[in-house]
């Protein structure tokens, strides 16, 4: 019984000697103690923080570029289907004066040509110089939509 009681205490004081070996081991191969260690989490923790919200306002950025990229092409879009439409009208109004001209030239035999043919090219030619208008007006509209946020980034610096 005084070996069990004898290995015992050994072991006891084995182990004790262990743990304070442990205790002095972990520190000094890191080379700081646990209060340096809480510092070294807490500026890590501080880090952490510091990126996690950069990523989120870098996300919030990205989101309006892209809230402001559709805006933007849907203005081009419009813009674009009103160019469209006063060029369908251009055409077609180039057509109808090249009609006219050719029936004027047709009825044209030395003298005066026919009244209602020079009212007819008349009509047509005011027609082309309207969807000129309107096609200059589109124009005009897409530069200005273009120069609106340019002038408010303007205006904000």
């Amino acid at each position: 019984m005084s070996d069990i009681k004898d290995l015992e205490r050994r072991i006891s004081l084995a182990l004790d000697r262990i743990g304070q070996a442990v205790d002095g081991f972990v520190p000094a191969a890191f080379g700081t103690g646990p209060a340096e260690l809480q510092d070294a989490l807490r500026t890590e923790q501080a880090t952490n923080a510091d990126l996690t919200e950069r990523l989120r306002v870098m996300t919030l950025r990205e989101a309006s570029d892209a809230a402001e990229s559709t805006a933007k092409v849907g203005r081009l879009v419009r813009a674009l289907d009103a160019q469209g439409l006063e060029l369908q009208r251009l055409k077609k109004t180039v057509i109808q004066l090249r009609e006219s001209l050719r029936a004027l030239r047709e009825a044209q035999t030395g003298a005066v040509a026919d009244p209602h043919l020079l009212n007819t090219a008349m009509l047509v030619e005011l027609e082309a110089l309207h969807a000129t208008r309107l096609t200059e007006m589109a124009q005009m509209e897409e530069i200005l939509a273009e120069l609106h946020p340019l002038i408010g980034e303007m205006q904000d610096a």
